[in-house]
């Protein structure tokens, strides 16, 4: 009969992994698009089975390119995270993941292998005023603007996710330069165009490339008059050289939503849109947003959203 109880104890325990067991070598880990290409945005999905080879009840951290990933829960079970992959990324790119289940957390580093982008080079004869270094005054004002987008790259990863469903364009007219491209003026190198530029006329709406908070509407001296769109959990999308500005800061928009007109403030040399994508301080293509498969992941909730600081 004593040995008949101990039985019965004992198949009522649940079968749980040997205490000290890394729980992130376990995981099943991947990412989509399967070949993530230089300057391109992939979903890291993770999955912890447990015993009975479910999905277990696990917290899921990670880093990649320098960036904090924000993990959650998807509809599959499964733990799914926005990620950016740089435009200069090597053959392969270190994912520090971190798995916690129960008293147990683990430690892991993946390589993710990445294709090479194949960017093309662009040369442009321009005025000289695009190629003259700024006075003292000019300098000190794009060094605060710059340090102001710096500070909405940094409020996007303690903003909640809210953006859902599929990323639209934020023009629907032609692309007249692509992401990527180097930029040779005047027969020297002196940068990567690190956004999309769609074609259009002053005045042409411009819209929202999903749900998000205005971050910024400003006047800056390089991207004219601009609005910056915190999605939250990293994803921040620019719109640059508007005529004018439809929107104020800390206000919510919907995608689609019309946040101003096209025009060509700034420094450029015509009308168009720059539109820039970025997963914190990470500049990617943001045409790789229509790429992913964003049906897995639950609409977010809408708590109230603190504007970006200023």
């Amino acid at each position: 009969m004593r040995s008949l109880f101990l039985l019965i104890v004992v198949t009522l325990i649940p079968a749980y992994p040997a205490t000290g067991q890394d729980p992130a070598m376990s995981a099943d880990v991947r990412w989509h698009p399967q070949k993530p290409v230089q300057g391109s945005f992939v979903f890291v999905i993770v999955r912890v089975p447990d015993e009975s080879g479910r999905n277990a009840e696990v917290a899921v951290t990670g880093n990649l390119a320098g960036q904090p990933l924000h993990f959650e829960r998807d509809r599959l079970g499964e733990h799914r995270a926005l990620a950016p992959i740089p435009v200069n990324a090597r053959a392969t790119l270190p994912l520090q993941l971190s798995v916690q289940r129960g008293r147990n957390t683990g430690h892991r580093v993946v390589q993710i292998g990445v294709q090479p982008g194949n960017y093309r080079m662009e040369r442009l004869t321009v005025s000289s005023r695009f190629t003259t270094p700024p006075d003292s005054a000019l300098e000190a004002r794009i060094r605060r603007e710059s340090a102001r987008s710096g500070r909405v790259s940094r409020q996007t990863h303690t903003t909640p996710r809210l953006w859902s469903g599929e990323f639209v364009r934020p023009r629907p007219s032609r692309i007249t330069s692509e992401f990527g491209t180097g930029r040779v003026f005047n027969g020297q190198l002196r940068s990567r165009h690190m956004g999309v530029d769609f074609d259009g006329e002053v005045g042409d709406p411009i819209r929202a490339a999903n749900r998000g908070v205005v971050a910024v509407a400003g006047d800056f001296y390089y991207a004219g008059k601009v609005v910056y769109l915190d999605h939250g959990a990293g994803l921040v999308t620019i719109y640059m050289h508007m005529s004018a500005v439809d929107v104020e800061e800390g206000q919510v928009v919907e995608r689609g939503h019309v946040l101003g007109k096209v025009g060509a403030t700034g420094r450029v040399t015509g009308p168009h849109t720059h539109w820039v994508a970025r997963y914190g301080r990470v500049s990617v293509n943001g045409l790789s947003l229509f790429d992913l498969d964003v049906a897995p992941l639950a609409e977010p909730p809408s708590p109230p959203v603190e504007p970006a600081e200023r």
